[in-house]
């Protein structure tokens, strides 16, 4: 079963390898198919998996209730399900009665994501501090001097291919798959596609 466009969230450092979303559960568990919505009068439309409109329409777009809403993560990870109290909703609408739920689903992604930044092997101190200083130092400079911050910023580009090269290298020779998206908190796509750019390797080799 596929997902339709709905409202994600992603991390710079982990991109789609942790992309989350507010999940939509049935009364019976299970997790509902995508509702199309029809576009055009010829037929065309697109699918959609927006936790707000699952609210058990059967006016212009039909949708089965949500029982609960619950965090999900492309990863394979869920949060708690949170039951929606319909008799509570009264006239309002999913989108406005739920979004309180909704957020505290946001905020279990935001504590999933920072399990899993912890999970990563650790980047050294004083190398984590001097990277976090650097950071500061050319958002700083970025509000005065815009195009020295980018140069700054492309300098830090050109280190990090110089740098990367030879441990690229030498892990895609000594580390299984598994073990590098496990240390660099990706999946294992995400992870041989960023050995592949840092040490100029072939994905199919």
């Amino acid at each position: 079963m596929g997902v339709g466009e709905r409202e994600s969230w992603t991390t710079e450092e982990f991109g789609a390898s942790h992309e989350g979303a507010v999940g939509v559960l049935l009364a019976d568990g299970s997790v509902p198919d995508p509702v199309f919505i029809a576009m055009t009068s010829a037929g065309g439309g697109q699918e959609v998996s927006q936790w707000s409109v699952y609210d058990g329409g059967d006016g212009f777009v039909r949708a089965p209730r949500a029982a609960a809403l619950r965090a999900v993560c492309s990863c394979g990870w869920s949060g708690p399900p949170h039951t929606l109290q319909w008799e509570e909703f009264g006239e309002k609408s999913l989108a406005e009665a739920g979004a309180d739920v909704a957020d505290a689903c946001a905020q279990e992604w935001d504590v999933h994501t920072v399990e899993v930044e912890r999970s990563a092997i650790p980047v050294p101190e004083p190398l984590a501090g001097l990277l976090s200083r650097v950071e500061s130092e050319i958002e700083k400079l970025a509000k005065t001097a815009p195009l020295a911050a980018l140069r700054a910023a492309r300098r830090l580009e050109v280190i990090a291919v110089q740098t990367a090269y030879w441990p690229a290298q030498d892990i895609s020779r000594d580390a299984t798959a598994e073990q590098t998206a496990a240390a660099l908190g990706l999946n294992e796509d995400a992870a041989q596609n960023l050995l592949a750019r840092f040490g100029r390797l072939s994905r199919y080799r």
